[in-house]
Protein backbone atom coordinates (compact mmCIF):
# COMPACT_ATOMS: atom_id res chain seq x y z
CA UNK A 1 0.00 0.00 0.00
CA UNK A 2 1.34 3.36 -0.82
CA UNK A 3 1.20 6.54 1.59
CA UNK A 4 -1.27 8.03 -1.02
CA UNK A 5 -3.92 5.07 -0.26
CA UNK A 6 -6.64 5.22 2.73
CA UNK A 7 -5.40 4.21 6.03
CA UNK A 8 -6.61 0.82 7.52
CA UNK A 9 -9.21 1.12 10.02
CA UNK A 10 -6.87 2.25 13.41
CA UNK A 11 -7.24 4.58 15.97
CA UNK A 12 -9.81 7.00 16.11
CA UNK A 13 -8.47 10.64 17.04
CA UNK A 14 -10.65 13.56 18.64
CA UNK A 15 -10.92 15.81 15.69
CA UNK A 16 -8.35 18.79 15.65
CA UNK A 17 -10.21 22.45 16.04
CA UNK A 18 -9.59 24.06 12.47
CA UNK A 19 -8.19 27.03 15.03
CA UNK A 20 -5.06 24.73 15.89
CA UNK A 21 -3.13 24.56 12.87
CA UNK A 22 -0.22 22.55 15.05
CA UNK A 23 -2.51 19.41 15.66
CA UNK A 24 -4.93 19.71 12.31
CA UNK A 25 -1.16 19.52 9.96
CA UNK A 26 -0.12 16.70 12.25
CA UNK A 27 -3.57 14.38 11.40
CA UNK A 28 -2.93 15.54 8.15
CA UNK A 29 0.75 13.42 8.27
CA UNK A 30 -0.78 10.89 9.69
CA UNK A 31 -2.99 10.26 7.20
CA UNK A 32 -0.54 10.95 4.52
CA UNK A 33 2.03 8.33 6.21
CA UNK A 34 -0.43 5.75 5.23
CA UNK A 35 0.88 2.47 6.38
CA UNK A 36 4.57 3.51 7.51
CA UNK A 37 3.24 5.60 10.48
CA UNK A 38 2.00 4.27 13.80
CA UNK A 39 -0.09 6.59 15.21
CA UNK A 40 -1.78 6.54 19.02
CA UNK A 41 -3.60 8.88 21.79
CA UNK A 42 -1.52 8.08 24.96
CA UNK A 43 -4.04 10.10 26.76
CA UNK A 44 -7.18 12.40 26.25
CA UNK A 45 -7.37 15.97 27.68
CA UNK A 46 -9.43 18.73 27.74
CA UNK A 47 -9.10 22.15 27.89
CA UNK A 48 -11.71 25.06 28.26
CA UNK A 49 -14.43 22.27 27.16
CA UNK A 50 -12.53 21.01 24.32
CA UNK A 51 -11.12 17.35 24.43
CA UNK A 52 -7.51 16.82 23.13
CA UNK A 53 -5.33 13.88 22.42
CA UNK A 54 -1.83 13.47 23.37
CA UNK A 55 -0.59 12.08 20.28
CA UNK A 56 2.66 9.31 19.67
CA UNK A 57 3.94 8.39 16.28
CA UNK A 58 6.62 6.27 15.31
CA UNK A 59 7.99 5.25 12.01
CA UNK A 60 10.71 2.73 11.28
CA UNK A 61 11.92 -0.63 13.27
CA UNK A 62 8.80 -1.83 15.72
CA UNK A 63 11.25 -4.02 17.29
CA UNK A 64 11.55 -3.06 21.49
CA UNK A 65 16.09 -2.60 20.76
CA UNK A 66 16.41 -1.25 17.81
CA UNK A 67 17.96 1.98 17.87
CA UNK A 68 16.00 4.89 17.88
CA UNK A 69 15.59 8.69 18.18
CA UNK A 70 13.34 10.57 19.68
CA UNK A 71 11.22 14.03 18.99
CA UNK A 72 9.19 16.01 21.40
CA UNK A 73 7.62 19.29 20.79
CA UNK A 74 4.81 21.88 22.21
CA UNK A 75 5.95 20.66 26.26
CA UNK A 76 5.43 24.35 26.91
CA UNK A 77 2.35 25.02 24.90
CA UNK A 78 3.45 29.27 24.34
CA UNK A 79 6.62 27.79 22.70
CA UNK A 80 5.05 26.96 18.94
CA UNK A 81 8.37 26.51 17.68
CA UNK A 82 9.21 23.64 18.95
CA UNK A 83 5.96 22.10 17.58
CA UNK A 84 6.67 23.60 14.39
CA UNK A 85 10.52 22.09 13.82
CA UNK A 86 8.76 18.64 15.26
CA UNK A 87 6.74 18.90 12.41
CA UNK A 88 8.74 20.14 9.81
CA UNK A 89 11.26 17.28 10.21
CA UNK A 90 8.10 14.54 10.10
CA UNK A 91 6.88 16.09 6.94
CA UNK A 92 9.98 16.08 5.12
CA UNK A 93 10.42 12.25 5.68
CA UNK A 94 6.51 11.58 5.52
CA UNK A 95 7.02 12.81 1.85
CA UNK A 96 10.50 11.33 0.90
CA UNK A 97 8.75 8.03 1.80
CA UNK A 98 7.34 7.91 -1.54
CA UNK A 99 10.52 7.72 -3.14
CA UNK A 100 13.58 7.77 -0.97
CA UNK A 101 14.73 3.97 -0.72
CA UNK A 102 17.67 4.89 1.18
CA UNK A 103 15.30 6.70 3.89
CA UNK A 104 13.46 3.12 3.75
CA UNK A 105 16.70 1.64 4.25
CA UNK A 106 17.66 3.49 7.47
CA UNK A 107 14.34 3.05 8.85
CA UNK A 108 14.53 -0.79 8.63
CA UNK A 109 17.07 -0.52 11.10
CA UNK A 110 16.32 2.08 13.43
CA UNK A 111 13.34 4.05 14.98
CA UNK A 112 11.64 7.17 14.66
CA UNK A 113 9.41 8.22 17.52
CA UNK A 114 7.36 11.70 17.13
CA UNK A 115 5.58 13.87 19.72
CA UNK A 116 5.04 16.85 18.77
CA UNK A 117 2.19 18.33 20.32
CA UNK A 118 3.03 17.35 24.06
CA UNK A 119 0.57 20.07 25.51
CA UNK A 120 -2.08 20.56 23.40
CA UNK A 121 -4.47 22.51 25.70
CA UNK A 122 -1.81 24.73 26.16
CA UNK A 123 -0.67 24.73 22.39
CA UNK A 124 -4.40 25.51 22.17
CA UNK A 125 -4.73 28.20 24.99
CA UNK A 126 -1.47 29.32 24.18
CA UNK A 127 -0.21 29.34 27.61
CA UNK A 128 3.46 28.23 29.06
CA UNK A 129 1.44 25.36 31.43
CA UNK A 130 -1.04 22.77 31.37
CA UNK A 131 -4.77 23.69 31.24
CA UNK A 132 -4.07 23.13 34.93
CA UNK A 133 -1.44 25.48 35.01
CA UNK A 134 1.26 23.24 35.84
CA UNK A 135 4.61 23.47 34.57
CA UNK A 136 5.27 20.02 32.66
CA UNK A 137 9.24 20.59 32.86
CA UNK A 138 8.85 21.37 36.61
CA UNK A 139 6.08 18.17 37.25
CA UNK A 140 8.17 14.63 37.40
CA UNK A 141 9.26 13.85 40.99
CA UNK A 142 12.73 14.82 41.41
CA UNK A 143 14.10 17.27 43.43
CA UNK A 144 17.49 19.41 43.45
CA UNK A 145 19.90 18.43 45.76
CA UNK A 146 21.40 21.90 45.50
CA UNK A 147 20.00 25.43 45.23
CA UNK A 148 17.55 26.88 42.53
CA UNK A 149 16.57 29.95 41.43
CA UNK A 150 13.62 31.77 42.75
CA UNK A 151 10.24 30.67 40.81
CA UNK A 152 12.24 29.64 37.91
CA UNK A 153 13.71 26.63 39.58
CA UNK A 154 9.93 25.25 40.11
CA UNK A 155 7.39 26.58 42.78
CA UNK A 156 4.28 24.78 44.64
CA UNK A 157 2.59 28.37 45.87
CA UNK A 158 0.13 28.41 43.28
CA UNK A 159 -0.90 27.80 39.86
CA UNK A 160 -1.09 31.86 39.12
CA UNK A 161 2.30 32.23 39.09
CA UNK A 162 4.56 30.52 36.28
CA UNK A 163 6.95 27.54 36.94
CA UNK A 164 4.23 25.48 39.17
CA UNK A 165 5.25 22.42 39.75
CA UNK A 166 1.59 20.98 40.88
CA UNK A 167 0.81 20.27 44.30
CA UNK A 168 2.99 17.85 46.44
CA UNK A 169 2.54 14.43 46.58
CA UNK A 170 0.13 14.27 43.41
CA UNK A 171 0.53 12.24 40.63
CA UNK A 172 2.47 13.55 36.94
CA UNK A 173 -0.11 15.42 35.12
CA UNK A 174 -1.67 13.61 32.15
CA UNK A 175 0.65 15.26 29.56
CA UNK A 176 3.62 14.40 31.61
CA UNK A 177 3.23 10.80 32.02
CA UNK A 178 2.01 10.58 28.25
CA UNK A 179 5.68 11.50 27.48
CA UNK A 180 7.10 9.29 30.14
CA UNK A 181 5.11 6.03 28.65
CA UNK A 182 6.16 6.73 25.32
CA UNK A 183 9.62 7.27 26.34
CA UNK A 184 9.89 4.16 28.64
CA UNK A 185 7.98 2.03 25.86
CA UNK A 186 9.88 3.15 22.62
CA UNK A 187 13.15 4.63 23.83
CA UNK A 188 14.43 3.11 27.29
CA UNK A 189 14.36 -0.62 26.22
CA UNK A 190 16.56 0.69 22.56
CA UNK A 191 20.03 -0.66 22.38
CA UNK A 192 20.69 3.09 21.92
CA UNK A 193 18.20 5.53 22.03
CA UNK A 194 18.60 9.44 21.55
CA UNK A 195 15.54 12.36 22.67
CA UNK A 196 15.11 15.88 21.49
CA UNK A 197 13.17 18.56 23.33
CA UNK A 198 12.22 21.54 21.00
CA UNK A 199 11.98 24.47 23.17
CA UNK A 200 12.75 28.52 22.91
CA UNK A 201 13.15 31.40 25.21
CA UNK A 202 16.69 31.00 26.27
CA UNK A 203 19.23 33.94 25.18
CA UNK A 204 20.88 34.84 21.75
CA UNK A 205 22.17 31.42 20.93
CA UNK A 206 20.69 28.04 20.33
CA UNK A 207 21.94 25.45 22.86
CA UNK A 208 21.57 22.12 23.27
CA UNK A 209 21.51 20.69 26.90
CA UNK A 210 21.75 17.25 28.36
CA UNK A 211 21.51 16.79 32.28
CA UNK A 212 21.32 17.33 34.19
CA UNK A 213 19.11 20.06 35.82
CA UNK A 214 18.84 18.96 39.26
CA UNK A 215 22.30 18.70 40.17
CA UNK A 216 25.55 20.22 38.89
CA UNK A 217 27.22 16.56 39.05
CA UNK A 218 28.13 15.35 35.58
CA UNK A 219 25.80 12.51 34.18
CA UNK A 220 27.43 8.84 34.38
CA UNK A 221 27.05 8.91 30.70
CA UNK A 222 29.44 11.75 30.44
CA UNK A 223 32.20 10.28 27.92
CA UNK A 224 28.80 9.23 25.18
CA UNK A 225 28.17 12.77 25.48
CA UNK A 226 31.59 13.83 25.12
CA UNK A 227 31.69 11.89 21.99
CA UNK A 228 28.25 13.11 20.71
CA UNK A 229 29.43 16.41 21.09
CA UNK A 230 32.68 15.70 19.24
CA UNK A 231 30.73 13.75 16.30
CA UNK A 232 28.74 17.02 15.82
CA UNK A 233 31.79 19.39 15.72
CA UNK A 234 33.22 16.99 13.34
CA UNK A 235 30.21 16.66 10.86
CA UNK A 236 29.09 20.05 11.14
CA UNK A 237 32.56 21.90 12.02
CA UNK A 238 30.52 25.06 11.44
CA UNK A 239 27.36 24.49 13.50
CA UNK A 240 26.13 27.52 15.96
CA UNK A 241 25.28 25.06 18.84
CA UNK A 242 26.54 25.47 22.20
CA UNK A 243 26.36 21.92 23.28
CA UNK A 244 26.86 21.94 27.44
CA UNK A 245 25.00 20.57 30.40
CA UNK A 246 21.85 22.65 31.89
CA UNK A 247 23.10 22.60 35.46
CA UNK A 248 25.90 25.50 33.71
CA UNK A 249 22.71 27.61 33.26
CA UNK A 250 20.55 27.23 36.23
CA UNK A 251 18.86 24.31 38.12
CA UNK A 252 15.64 23.22 38.55
CA UNK A 253 13.07 20.84 40.47
CA UNK A 254 10.73 17.83 38.52
CA UNK A 255 13.02 18.18 35.05
CA UNK A 256 11.00 15.52 33.08
CA UNK A 257 14.46 14.55 31.26
CA UNK A 258 16.37 13.81 34.29
CA UNK A 259 13.24 11.81 36.14
CA UNK A 260 13.84 9.52 32.47
CA UNK A 261 17.45 9.44 32.71
CA UNK A 262 17.47 8.41 35.91
CA UNK A 263 15.33 5.49 35.21
CA UNK A 264 17.26 4.35 32.23
CA UNK A 265 20.23 3.75 34.30
CA UNK A 266 19.83 -0.12 35.27
CA UNK A 267 21.00 0.20 39.16
CA UNK A 268 21.29 2.02 41.94
CA UNK A 269 24.88 3.21 41.50
CA UNK A 270 24.51 5.60 38.90
CA UNK A 271 26.19 3.29 36.14
CA UNK A 272 25.36 3.42 33.00
CA UNK A 273 25.72 0.14 32.85
CA UNK A 274 26.31 -2.57 29.63
CA UNK A 275 24.19 -2.73 26.35
CA UNK A 276 22.27 0.47 26.18
CA UNK A 277 22.07 4.25 26.50
CA UNK A 278 20.26 6.65 26.71
CA UNK A 279 21.00 10.12 25.92
CA UNK A 280 18.05 13.08 26.25
CA UNK A 281 19.14 16.31 24.71
CA UNK A 282 16.83 19.69 24.95
CA UNK A 283 17.07 22.12 22.19
CA UNK A 284 16.78 26.17 23.50
CA UNK A 285 16.75 28.09 20.44
CA UNK A 286 17.92 31.66 21.17
CA UNK A 287 14.49 33.22 20.58
CA UNK A 288 16.01 36.68 22.50
CA UNK A 289 17.52 37.04 18.61
CA UNK A 290 14.35 37.57 17.52
CA UNK A 291 13.07 39.88 19.85
CA UNK A 292 16.94 41.71 18.84
CA UNK A 293 15.94 42.05 15.61
CA UNK A 294 12.10 42.79 15.53
CA UNK A 295 11.80 44.46 18.90
CA UNK A 296 8.09 45.27 18.52
CA UNK A 297 7.85 41.26 19.45
CA UNK A 298 8.13 42.33 22.93
CA UNK A 299 4.43 43.73 22.92
CA UNK A 300 3.28 40.18 21.70
CA UNK A 301 3.29 37.26 24.31
CA UNK A 302 4.11 34.75 22.01
CA UNK A 303 7.05 36.97 19.97
CA UNK A 304 8.98 36.41 22.94
CA UNK A 305 9.74 32.95 22.07
CA UNK A 306 8.74 32.70 18.30
CA UNK A 307 9.84 34.01 15.15
CA UNK A 308 6.87 36.59 14.00
CA UNK A 309 7.99 37.63 10.80
CA UNK A 310 7.34 35.15 8.05
CA UNK A 311 11.05 34.80 6.30
CA UNK A 312 12.81 34.23 9.73
CA UNK A 313 10.01 31.77 10.42
CA UNK A 314 11.23 29.89 7.74
CA UNK A 315 14.81 30.53 8.68
CA UNK A 316 14.89 28.95 12.02
CA UNK A 317 12.59 26.21 10.56
CA UNK A 318 15.75 25.66 8.22
CA UNK A 319 18.32 26.37 10.14
CA UNK A 320 17.61 22.63 12.74
CA UNK A 321 16.61 20.25 10.00
CA UNK A 322 20.62 19.43 9.80
CA UNK A 323 20.64 19.01 13.89
CA UNK A 324 17.51 16.31 13.33
CA UNK A 325 18.91 14.51 10.77
CA UNK A 326 22.50 14.20 11.97
CA UNK A 327 20.87 12.95 15.42
CA UNK A 328 19.10 10.48 12.99
CA UNK A 329 21.99 9.17 11.69
CA UNK A 330 24.08 8.85 14.61
CA UNK A 331 21.17 6.84 16.38
CA UNK A 332 21.10 4.21 13.29
CA UNK A 333 24.87 4.32 13.33
CA UNK A 334 25.97 4.54 17.19
CA UNK A 335 27.98 1.43 16.89
CA UNK A 336 30.13 3.54 14.92
CA UNK A 337 31.05 6.40 17.05
CA UNK A 338 30.07 5.30 20.64
CA UNK A 339 33.73 4.98 22.86
CA UNK A 340 34.82 1.31 23.24
CA UNK A 341 34.68 0.32 27.21
CA UNK A 342 38.95 0.96 27.44
CA UNK A 343 38.43 4.81 25.38
CA UNK A 344 35.05 5.98 28.05
CA UNK A 345 37.99 6.91 30.89
CA UNK A 346 39.86 9.60 28.26
CA UNK A 347 36.48 10.85 26.85
CA UNK A 348 35.55 11.31 30.49
CA UNK A 349 37.97 13.50 31.60
CA UNK A 350 37.63 15.20 28.35
CA UNK A 351 33.68 15.95 29.24
CA UNK A 352 35.11 17.24 32.92
CA UNK A 353 38.02 19.71 31.62
CA UNK A 354 35.25 21.03 28.77
CA UNK A 355 32.35 21.45 31.21
CA UNK A 356 33.17 20.63 34.63
CA UNK A 357 36.59 22.76 35.38
CA UNK A 358 35.48 22.75 39.17
CA UNK A 359 35.18 18.94 38.98
CA UNK A 360 38.51 17.25 40.65
CA UNK A 361 40.15 15.19 37.63
CA UNK A 362 39.73 11.48 37.92
CA UNK A 363 42.46 9.43 36.22
CA UNK A 364 39.80 6.48 35.29
CA UNK A 365 36.01 5.91 35.02
CA UNK A 366 35.42 2.11 36.17
CA UNK A 367 31.68 0.87 36.22
CA UNK A 368 31.08 -0.44 39.72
Amino acid sequence: MSPQEPRPAGPTFTPAPADCQALVELHRLIELGGTHVRAQAVRRIEAAGQPFDVIAVSLGNPEPTAPTLGLFGGVHGLERIGTEVVLSFLSALVHRLKWDDSLHAQLDTMRLVFMPVVNPGGLWLGTRANPHGVDLMRNAPVEATEPVPLLVGGQRLSAALPWFRGPAGQPMQPEAQALCEVVQAQLLGSEFALALDCHSGFGVQDRLWFPYAHTSQPPPNLAELHALHRLLDQSHPHHHYIFEPQSAQYLTHGDLWDHLYRLSLPDTTGSPGGGSCFLPLTLEMGSWLWVKKNPRQLFNRHGIFNPLIEHRHRRVLRRHLPLLEFLMRAAASHARWMPPETDRPLHHRQGLARWYPEQPRQRGLVRP
